[in-house]
């Protein structure tokens, strides 16, 4: 059956890709980003658009899902997917820079889920799908707050998928690995430049690895989004297999997982007896 989406961060990368597929199967599609000038090429394939700053108050977020939801009655999907990078050290990072990540990573999705979730309880459904990142798994130089930020969509995704469970609504955290996005590209991302001495054997090299992997990165978008769609409706690969909840993309990111929960365990089993005597003395 058609379904109707309402993508955030439409303009390029994933976003872009999710309502053209989207469309290309059959659904309907809300796509949303702050400019209504860079949605024109989903328009002339058939996506209704808003104009959208997941920064915005809440108040402002709610009248904009309010406004998508008269396009068509109903939205069935929720894809949180508008985000923003940001490097740097932790030290040479200002508060005002990371607020601008944690209001585009973090709060921006949060508020624009808060908006929808009254509109899916009272129609006992629906599905949000947050995109995530390997880089809330494992992080590197310079990305801290950038890896920070994913890892707090990550657990209030699973908090919400909690809260929800009785509801009828589902969450599907996407945690892709290196795919040939604009994630990496220097005139969308902000590389904020060390001149701290100890620092400058490790950021700029780290920042040089970000920035030569741009458009070289091994994944394929395409084939990214082909695997969102399928679990979401349960085609294809994903046909009769059960709901994930998390769904992780790319080898890379299948392998760096699995060894960040090995070395996690390994190092919780070394120390488990050290970490497990703190219970109070029985009286």
């Amino acid at each position: 059956m058609s379904q109707v989406y309402l993508i955030t961060g439409c303009s390029s990368g994933l976003g872009h890709e999710l309502a053209r597929q989207a469309l290309q199967r059959g659904h309907k599609v809300i796509a949303t980003a702050r400019d209504l000038d860079k949605l024109s090429a989903l328009q002339k394939l058939g996506a209704a658009t808003l104009a959208l700053d997941v920064t915005a108050p809440q108040s402002e977020l709610n009248r904009t899902v309010t406004a998508a939801l008269g396009i068509y009655g109903s939205i069935d999907v929720l894809v949180n997917n508008a985000g923003y990078t940001l490097f740097g050290s932790v030290e040479d990072l200002s508060y005002e820079e990371c607020l601008r990540e944690f209001q585009t990573n973090v709060f921006g999705p949060i508020g624009v889920t808060r908006a929808m979730l009254p509109h899916f309880r009272r129609r006992n459904g629906g599905t949000v799908v947050n995109i995530g990142s390997l880089c809330a798994w494992e992080t590197y130089p310079g990305a801290g707050a950038y890896s920070a930020s994913k890892a707090a969509i990550r657990y209030f995704t699973e908090a919400l998928s909690q809260e929800t469970s009785s509801t009828g609504i589902r969450t599907l955290l996407v945690e892709p690995g290196q795919f040939r996005t604009e994630l990496l590209n220097p005139g969308k991302s902000t590389f904020i430049e060390t001149d701290i001495p100890q620092y400058r054997d490790v950021i700029p090299a780290s920042f040089a690895a970000f920035r030569n992997i741009h458009g070289k990165q091994r994944g394929d978008t395409s084939k990214a989004v082909a695997r969102i769609l399928d679990v979401v409706h349960g085609e294809n690969e994903a046909s009769g297999r059960e709901w994930p909840g998390e769904l992780v993309l790319g080898p890379d990111a299948v392998e760096a997982i699995r060894s960040k929960c090995q070395r996690t365990l390994k190092r919780l089993n070394e120390w488990q007896d050290f970490s497990s005597e703190t219970d109070a003395e029985c009286s």
